[in-house]
């Protein structure tokens, strides 16, 4: 809930603002019966500014465009795709010989390229897009690379040593050695909360599941009961992971609490190669790479919605934008890349060209804020006669979700807020320790800003969305201006 309460003669005041499932009533009036239009309309912009701030925190991730990286496997270099027009920006990238994946680091500043004929990695720095340092050798023939939320390492499966090669990112090294999988790794995917991958053994149908902390196998293979397992990916929520088998044409969904297949396969096009899905997790895409088209999964009852969308020739790999927008494949056999509105599941566009054979690419993942159940908040306008003599204070808090933040621990871990485009950082340690409870008063960048972190009970309004029980809350408030006499309480 934003509540906006009357502070003094000159205000404006919202009674009731809800945002959740459903947007409820908004009630605004004017109580400044003898102000000025002028007082009444520096009011609104502040209001204004203050709304689409509070819109921002409640918005999905990725505001702006990304860049798509595309390894071309014949030409031996990347191509990058500006996502904002969909053309290819700068000359290709030279990398080594046969680049067949590529992924993203969290904070979009490199991309690790797997190099299958040269055993080894490229860094590229994002800002340059140039390769940095010396390739990184790792096992035989490394097809797929996935980075860790935090940005910390890099996972390669390495198809001919049947292992798992694991890539520290602060110096692009290889750390510890190799961990032993299944037959012919694929494709690794790591879990939102980074405690475990996920990796699909093509030769013995399996699935191991590595523990990120030990470095290690754990439990036994999941059997598939399917043949050539191939792409695969975790639900943002972190339950499911979607497989694709490649010559039973179908995708099976594994429960990573009980590690085991559920439900039955999903029926999809000839030969499933890749899957992708949507930040909000509702749509699975899979590209079909003998069937030239693509596949929509809903994975709420886990069937094939639509028709499946036409492609180019080999559909391959398929990465889905951080808004959720726009799902990019690469057409493997007709060196270009298409586009798919996933509102409308039809293409957009004419192929975008890029080298030689371009197989699996890769794009900036949603960012992996904090979740929350529940945010409220309330702002105060102090409005002055006099123009740029009006302050504001806004205080909001939230709640973080049980089951998919692992907290915050501000005393090791700094605390970032971002409201619209309002970002700041709080270092780790600024914060001081009472009890249980961790507090931080000081200004940061200009920036007025009090912050409390304290665990909570189940103790939910109606105005809080109506969500399950808490574990945590940030109360936090940000001010401009004179607020000595108008403090958000």
């Amino acid at each position: 809930m934003i509540e906006v309460q009357s502070i003094e003669k000159h205000s404006i005041e919202i009674t009731q603002i809800l945002w959740g499932p459903e947007t409820r009533g908004c009630i605004m009036q004017n109580n400044d019966s003898n102000g000025s239009r002028a007082s009444w309309a520096r009011g609104a912009a502040a209001l204004g500014i203050v709304l689409v701030m509070g819109l921002g925190l409640m918005a999905s991730p990725a505001e702006a465009d990304p860049f798509v990286y595309v390894p071309n496997d014949g030409a031996a270099t990347v191509s990058v795709i500006d996502a904002a027009t969909n053309m290819v920006v700068g000359a290709p990238i030279p990398v080594g010989t046969n680049p067949f994946a590529v992924a993203v680091t969290p904070d979009g500043k490199h991309a690790y390229v797997a190099n299958d004929s040269a055993n080894n990695i490229s860094v590229i720095d994002t800002a340059t897009n140039t390769v940095v340092g010396s390739p990184i050798p790792v096992g035989s023939q490394p097809l797929f690379v996935a980075v860790t939320p935090d940005g910390k390492q890099a996972y390669v499966t390495n198809l001919s040593s049947n292992s798992v090669s694991v890539i520290d990112t602060a110096t692009n090294t290889v750390v510890g050695t190799p961990i032993p999988v299944g037959v012919r790794p694929v494709v690794v995917a790591i879990t939102p909360d980074g405690k475990h991958a996920y990796v699909t053994n093509e030769s013995d149908n399996t699935v191991s599941v590595i523990d990120t902390a030990t470095k290690a196998v754990v439990g036994t293979p999941i059997p598939l009961g399917g043949t050539s397992p191939s792409g695969i990916v975790i639900t943002p929520d972190g339950k499911h992971a979607y497989v694709t088998i490649y010559f039973s044409n179908t995708v099976l969904v594994i429960d990573t609490a009980t590690n085991t297949v559920v439900g039955s396969p999903i029926p999809v096009g000839t030969n499933p190669r890749s899957v992708a899905i949507t930040p909000n997790g509702t749509q699975a895409y899979v590209t079909n790479q003998n069937s030239n088209t693509v596949s929509v999964i809903d994975t709420t009852t886990n069937t094939v919605v639509g028709t499946p969308i036409p492609l180019g020739t080999n559909p391959w790999g398929v990465v889905v934008t951080p808004d959720g927008k726009y799902a990019y494949v690469t057409n493997a056999s007709s060196g270009n890349v298409s586009v798919i509105d996933t509102a409308t599941n039809t293409v957009v566009g004419a192929p975008i060209p890029v080298g030689s054979g371009p197989f699996w690419l890769g794009i900036i993942p949603p960012p992996q804020g904090v979740p929350f159940l529940a945010f409220s908040a309330k702002l105060q306008i102090a409005l002055d006669r006099k123009a740029n003599h009006d302050a504001f204070a806004l205080e909001s808090s939230f709640t973080l979700s049980s089951t998919a933040s692992n907290g915050i621990n501000p005393l090791t871990e700094a605390v970032k807020l971002q409201v619209g485009t309002f970002t700041t950082t709080i270092p780790p340690g600024s914060f001081k320790k009472s009890g249980r409870l961790f507090t931080f008063v000081g200004s940061i960048g200009g920036v007025n800003l009090q912050a409390l972190i304290a665990p909570t009970r189940a103790e939910m309004r109606e105005c809080d969305m109506g969500m399950p029980s808490m574990v945590a809350s940030l109360r936090w408030s940000i001010s401009h201006g004179s607020t000595d006499r108008h403090r958000a309480t």
